[in-house]
Formats: C-alpha cells, structure tokens, sequence
C-alpha cells in the first residue's frame, strides 16, 4: 500500500497569513485616504486657478462681477453644482472693478473626503494700490497634511 501524502496549509499558517493582511490594511487604508484627501484639494485649486484668467480678461474689460462669465464646469468636489459668479452652490467671486481686489472661495462639498468637508480654498487676487499689485495667493482652510504646495493651510494665530 502507498501511504497518501495530504497536501494543504495549516491552520496556523492560515492564521498568520490572515494577520499580516490585517497589518497591512491597518497601515494601508489611512495612508490612501490621506491619498485622496490631498488630491482633492489639488484637484480644486487647480480647478477654481483656472478662473483667474477669465476674472484678470474682466478686469482689463472694465466688467462688472455680474457681466463676467467665467465658463465654470460644474465641479462634483465644490457645493453641490451649478456654479457661477456670486454665491452659488460653494463657490463665491467677489471682486471690486476699481481696486483691482479679488477673491475666490471655494468650499468642499459632499463629494469631497471625509476630513475636508466643508473647508474652504481661497484664491486672492492683490489690489492695485499693493507692492505686488495682481499677483495671486492661495490659501486653505484644511489640515496642513492636506494642503498642496502652493497652498498654504490658513495659521490659526
């Protein structure tokens, strides 16, 4: 007679392979949502960047906030959609024709990750009476582990 040879894991090698995956997935899915997080705040300031252009050809028109059409896409990270110069739907322009002053907030919606919900990216335009008159500057209102470069997260001083 042959003696059968049984061929398979243990139960302590299955063990073990099922602990290291949990390990793994402890480290792994924190780290990805952190992923996420930050470029969705990329994605945004990207986005609401690209208006400074259209905003910068109203000024030089000499056109009022309500003449200036920007072409904004609706974005699913941004309010709820539907967006357009004014206060609509979290993103809101605001801008004074003879100061040259600009401002454009955007506010995460219900889209966006967990940990940025509801905070803010402002993009800010210098008057014309500043040093560095039309120059831009960013900033966020969202973790400094979230913030991309170039957009500082706001200090709390």
């Amino acid at each position: 007679m042959k003696a059968q040879m049984q061929k398979g894991f243990t139960l302590i090698e299955l063990m073990i392979v099922v602990a290291i995956i949990g390990i793994l997935a402890a480290i792994a899915i924190p780290q990805y949502q952190n992923y996420v997080a930050k470029s969705q705040v990329s994605r945004v300031m990207a986005e609401t960047g690209s208006l400074r252009t259209a905003i910068e050809s109203c000024l030089l028109d000499g056109k009022e906030a309500a003449d200036c059409h920007v072409g904004w896409t609706v974005s699913n990270l941004i309010g709820e959609g539907g967006i357009d110069l004014g206060d609509q739907d979290g993103l809101d322009i605001e801008y004074d024709r003879d100061t040259g002053v600009v401002e454009i907030a955007a506010t995460f919606g219900a889209s966006a990750a967990t940990p940025i919900r509801t905070e803010t990216l402002t993009w800010t335009r210098a008057g014309n009476d500043e040093d560095n008159s039309g120059s831009w500057s960013c900033e966020t209102s969202v973790e400094d582990k979230y913030a991309p470069a170039g957009c500082p997260a706001a200090s709390d001083e």
